[in-house]
């Protein structure tokens, strides 16, 4: 029998705490559109982590959220600058460009995280009507390759972004790792850091599907509930999405269910890095690992417990853990990776 895999957080189940609020909100009938009490109910709880001057704005998937947020800050003949990395740029298959018409001026990195001085390459062309107009910053956090940024990083980004009349759009897919690796405020990475307006992430972190657009910068919102509608992004029953995000921001559940699939990492990468042949690549900071393994023995360990293929070239691999990713898992893993290559 096949071990359990480290593919993705998106391979995992659903929390049971979710599950019994999609139970709750399946009975009776509420307004549609968001104008249900369970939305409400949502807004306010995320107004308690994040403050009261903001908006929420619900959607299906983690790309129609990066389309939403980036689509309200754009308009066809601006740019927006990201890591080569970034999951807009290498695993949304140009949607950001076919949707927004934004061209992305792409970064290389080596750990996934932009700073002001790899930002400065982009910065030139304003005022000339043959140039894509630099508006936005698109960050990551945590960035695909699983790292962090600190509070301290983001703000001096955003410093320099809105000192050159730009945008920061955070990609908050994995925020809640972030926030549980760092155990600082979710308002220290994102409002108090200078961020516009954040993807924040539900489904690798235990819902069944959603995520929300949280504006910071809410002078763009009078058009979002346009731009959402035209974007196919606009939940009929909305309360779906939102009573998810009620179970599992409820006292903490979404940074206790990070902060595990982290330690679960962090497990698995001190592990596996005892073992010949295995070469950890870039420091656990979330709840993923990057690794080099040889190249002839990743057909047959993905056989047997399923992971993603990083860098075919470098024969790099990525291992994801999850909320429900079990000790016992690890200890499995590592034995046939011993089993394998020793």
């Amino acid at each position: 029998m096949s071990l359990r895999g480290f593919g993705s957080d998106n391979f995992s189940g659903v929390l049971p705490e979710v599950f019994n609020a999609l139970k709750e909100a399946a009975y009776g009938h509420q307004h549609s559109y968001g104008e249900d009490v369970f939305s409400k109910k949502a807004i306010q709880d995320f107004k308690h982590i994040f403050g009261e001057d903001i908006e929420v704005y619900f959607v299906y998937n983690g790309t129609g959220a990066n389309i939403l947020a980036i689509s309200a800050f754009t308009r066809p003949f601006h740019a927006v600058i990201c890591a080569e990395t970034a999951h807009i740029n290498a695993d949304e298959c140009g949607a950001i460009q076919k949707q927004t018409g934004c061209k992305l001026l792409t970064v290389p990195t080596f750990d996934g995280k932009l700073n002001v001085g790899l930002i400065q390459n982009h910065m030139h062309g304003f005022g000339d009507q043959h140039h894509s107009q630099p508006n936005l910053i698109s960050l990551t956090e945590c960035t695909e390759l699983g790292t962090v940024y600190t509070p301290e990083e983001l703000k001096e980004i955003c410093d320099f972004a809105h000192a050159h009349h730009l945008y920061v759009h955070m990609d908050g897919a994995r925020l809640a790792n972030a926030v549980a690796y760092l155990g600082c405020d979710p308002r220290d990475l994102t409002v108090r850091a200078g961020i516009d307006v954040l993807s924040f992430g539900g489904t690798k972190n235990g819902m069944m599907f959603g995520e929300a657009v949280i504006f910071f910068n809410t002078s763009v919102c009078p058009d979002v509930k346009y731009i959402r509608k035209q974007a196919m992004q606009l939940h009929s029953k909305t309360r779906f999405i939102a009573a998810q995000f009620s179970a599992v921001l409820k006292d903490g559940l979404w940074l206790k269910t990070a902060g595990h699939a982290n330690r679960m990492a962090e497990k698995l990468a001190k592990e596996a890095a005892l073992i010949p042949g295995v070469k950890i690549t870039q420091e656990v900071q979330g709840n993923e690992v990057f690794a080099i393994i040889p190249r002839n023995k990743i057909g047959v360990l993905q056989e047997e417990c399923f992971f993603y293929i990083w860098d075919e070239n470098a024969s790099e691999v990525r291992w994801v853990c999850s909320f429900d990713t079990t000790e016992n898992d690890i200890i499995e893993f590592v034995n046939l990776l011993r089993k394998e290559l020793i």
